[in-house]
């Protein structure tokens, strides 16, 4: 009876990393992002948050789901879980390098390793749990997105690589 403590909190976990990583940030979005040059089909700031939680909410559960069905923290779960744990700290340092430290250069470093062990994470689930699998698609569409996304600002802002 006691399982959805863990499906609630495996759930709520990516949410707690970036919302800190929104709090930290937030007075830089209108101070430095606004003036940056960014591409047309950059998303407008009202999609992020909309966008993040449904797809925090989505890999949180389905990692859940990969925990669960290897039984917990268990030697089979150590790769799985761990590449999860490591694309999950790439995510949440993306803001604080991108905005915090402005630093264009190493913010594309993170998100190009984040895009390898997201992949690798997936690859991963697939054979444990294939709706968990399933449950990170539209993560790596928006990480495929925001990888563009930052390679366009990296390359369109010489100014900015490390300020």
């Amino acid at each position: 009876g006691r399982m959805w403590v863990y499906a609630v909190g495996f759930t709520v976990l990516p949410h707690v990393g970036g919302f800190l990583g929104w709090f930290l940030n937030r007075k830089e979005i209108p101070a430095w992002y606004e003036k940056l040059k960014k591409p047309s089909w950059c998303p407008s700031r009202r999609v992020f948050p909309v966008a993040w939680t449904m797809l925090y909410t989505g890999m949180g559960y389905a990692s859940y789901m990969v925990w669960n069905d290897l039984g917990g923290c268990s030697s089979k779960a150590i790769v799985p879980l761990g590449l999860y744990g490591a694309q999950l700290a790439l995510n949440w340092a993306w803001p604080p390098l991108f905005f915090g430290a402005r630093n264009l250069n190493m913010a594309l470093i993170d998100i190009l390793c984040l895009d390898a062990l997201a992949i690798g994470t997936l690859c991963s689930w697939y054979r444990i749990n294939r709706l968990a699998a399933l449950l990170l698609l539209p993560y790596l569409g928006w990480l495929a997105m925001a990888t563009c996304l930052t390679i366009r600002i990296w390359r369109d802002n010489p100014g900015h690589k490390s300020d």
